[in-house]
C-alpha cells in the first residue's frame, strides 16, 4: 500500500530537524510518527556512540554527535539539539537546553557543562581546549590545554558566539550575538563584542 503521506512527513522531519522547538508542541496524530522516528534515532546513537538522552529529548538526524568512552555526551531531559550541529564530548547538558543548527562544541579533556534552561542560539562554537602560543616552536607542534568550559542556568547565547577554553558564565546571564566571550561572566551580566565586556545587568531589564 503506497504511503500518501511519507513525502509530506519527510518534509515535516526536516522542518524539525531545523526548529526542533516544534517537535514539542505536535499534535497527536503527528506525535506519534515523530515519537517513534526519534526513539529509533536515539536508541541507534546511543548503541554506537557513548551517548545517554533523558525523557523528550530532540536530536536532528543530521546533528552529528561523537562520544567515545571517557568523553560521554549526556542530554537532559526535554533539551534538543539542532541540524548540522558537532558535538564531540565530555559534554553534560541539562534539562530543557536547547542547541540550536550548526553549533559545534568540543569538550577535549576538561569538558562543557550546560546548565537547565539554556539557550545556544545558532552558529555558536564553544571549544574547550587551546594551544601553546610559544614564538618558539610551530602552533601545530605545541602542547594542547583543556581547563573545560561552565554555563550556569537560564543563559541566552546568542547567534554567531565563541566561547573560549576555561570560561565560566553564571547563571541567568546573556551573551549579545557575534560576542567572543574569553573571561568569566558573572551571573545576570549582559555581555557584547569581541572580546565581551559587560553592558548591562539583566536584572535591570523591565
Amino acid at each position: 500500500m503506497t504511503d500518501n503521506n511519507a513525502p509530506y512527513r519527510e518534509q515535516h522531519k526536516q522542518r524539525l530537524n531545523f526548529m526542533p522547538w516544534l517537535y514539542f508542541t505536535l499534535k497527536d496524530k503527528h506525535k506519534l510518527w515523530a515519537t517513534e522516528w526519534q526513539n529509533a534515532l536515539q536508541q541507534r546513537l546511543a548503541a554506537l556512540e557513548t551517548v545517554t538522552f533523558g525523557e523528550h529529548c530532540f536530536v536532528a538526524e543530521n546533528a552529528n554527535l561523537f562520544a567515545e568512552p571517557g568523553r560521554t555526551i549526556q542530554l537532559g531531559d526535554s533539551s534538543f539539539i539542532a541540524a548540522n550541529c558537532f558535538l564531540h564530548g565530555p559534554i553534560q547538558i541539562g534539562r530543557s537546553v536547547s542547541i540550536n543548527q550548526d553549533c559545534k562544541l568540543e569538550g577535549s579533556r576538561g569538558g562543557i557543562v550546560i546548565g537547565d534552561y539554556t539557550r545556544i542560539a545558532a552558529g555558536c562554537a564553544l571549544y574547550a581546549f587551546n594551544h601553546g602560543t610559544s614564538a618558539l616552536d610551530l602552533i601545530s607542534t605545541q602542547p594542547i590545554t583543556s581547563k573545560g568550559i561552565t554555563i550556569g542556568k537560564d543563559v541566552w547565547i546568542g547567534a554567531h558566539c565563541g566561547i573560549t577554553d576555561g570560561v565560566q558564565i553564571g547563571d541567568h546571564a546573556i551573551i549579545g550575538m557575534n560576542s567572543t566571550v574569553t573571561r568569566n561572566v558573572a551571573p545576570w551580566s549582559i555581555m557584547a563584542g569581541s572580546p565581551a565586556r559587560k553592558i548591562g545587568d539583566r536584572r535591570d531589564s523591565k
